[in-house]
């Protein structure tokens, strides 16, 4: 299973604005393009669909910009992601679009696929914005961060 780039780029984003401005204040797609790399066409794509999806809010104009519509430890990988690529599935058939299977009426894998389907999301819905902000646990970029924290506190 992988990513599309759309939505790799949309994860990108949401944690660059989630650690910019913590889901206060506003952004602009052309700073968040310079900050993440990603072309100022993409990032306003994507400030699109994030906006369809819930996960932003954008005002035109002076002063305008977009926020996150709730603070990043409320907004999920999972919604992210689904936010881009529509609901998470592993395979078509769990869609309820029309896909076209062979094997449909008599696959024996079928009934287990929205078990699979909902252990993926779940694992995703663990994950919160907030949570991507900081290093990750075990990784020497942590460990300098929670010396750091230590420093500050002494």
């Amino acid at each position: 299973m992988r990513l599309s780039s759309l939505a790799d780029y949309a994860v990108v984003m949401m944690t660059a604005a989630a650690r910019r401005c913590g889901g206060a204040g506003r952004l602009n797609a052309t700073v968040l393009a310079e900050e993440t790399g990603l072309p100022l066409p993409t990032v306003q794509k994507l400030v699109s669909k994030l906006s369809a999806g819930g996960l932003i809010e954008s005002t035109r104009g002076t002063g305008g910009g977009f926020r996150l519509s709730r603070p990043p430890s409320a907004i999920t990988l999972a919604e992210v992601v689904e936010a881009i690529e529509g609901p998470i599935a592993m395979t078509a058939c769990v869609e309820s679009r029309s896909h076209d299977c062979q094997i449909d009426d008599s696959c024996k894998m079928k009934p287990h696929w929205n078990a699979v389907n909902g252990a993926v999301r779940g694992a995703l819905a663990n994950i919160s914005l907030a949570s991507l902000t900081h290093p990750p646990q075990g990784t020497a970029a942590a460990e300098a961060s929670d010396a750091n924290d230590l420093r500050i506190e002494a």
